[in-house]
């Protein structure tokens, strides 16, 4: 229950990334949590069972790779469960509101569903951009840029290759 509460903390811009506990259970229930709510959410987007699958599979896989690049390139691999689990876990507390708030979207097409989505979309982006900072230790505008390039790498491309499959 503490490891949840620090990584809590961290989607609140409270924490340490490279602090936080190394937990290689928490890595995979999130992993698996991220997979299930990820296909749910491409099998209502996309009519194709099987394109969602592999969609979402190609965005963990780029996801997991982009990270180890990531850390291997700044020589912090040592921090890649607590890291991937920092993504995992934020991304997962973000689709725990964007679930109800994609189905209001996709019911109603109201426009405070589209703020709504979208600040939940900021408030992702701002949680990477806190994790790349504090892990990479730089400064704010090249986080936000290879946030940019993290978003680009993992989902963009993910959504490319499955367009071509």
């Amino acid at each position: 229950m503490d490891n949840l509460r620090e990584y809590f903390a961290l989607c609140w811009l409270n924490n340490d990334p490279l602090e936080l506990p190394r937990s290689v259970g928490l890595f995979k229930k999130s992993l698996f949590i991220y997979f299930v709510v990820g296909y749910l959410l491409q099998a209502n987007m996309i009519d194709d069972p099987f394109e969602a699958f592999y969609e979402i599979s190609l965005q963990i896989i780029f996801m997991l790779l982009f990270l180890a690049v990531m850390l291997y390139l700044n020589k912090t691999l040592y921090a890649y469960i607590q890291i991937t689990t920092a993504f995992i876990f934020s991304a997962n507390l973000i689709s725990i509101f964007g679930v109800p708030v994609m189905v209001w979207l996709t019911v109603s097409e109201d426009m405070y569903s589209y703020y709504a989505f979208a600040l939940l979309l900021a408030w992702y982006y701002a949680i990477v951009t806190y994790v790349i900072k504090n892990t990479l230790l730089i400064n704010v505008p090249a986080s936000l840029v290879l946030t940019l390039f993290y978003f680009i790498a993992t989902f963009l491309a993910a959504f490319a290759i499955g367009q071509l499959i």
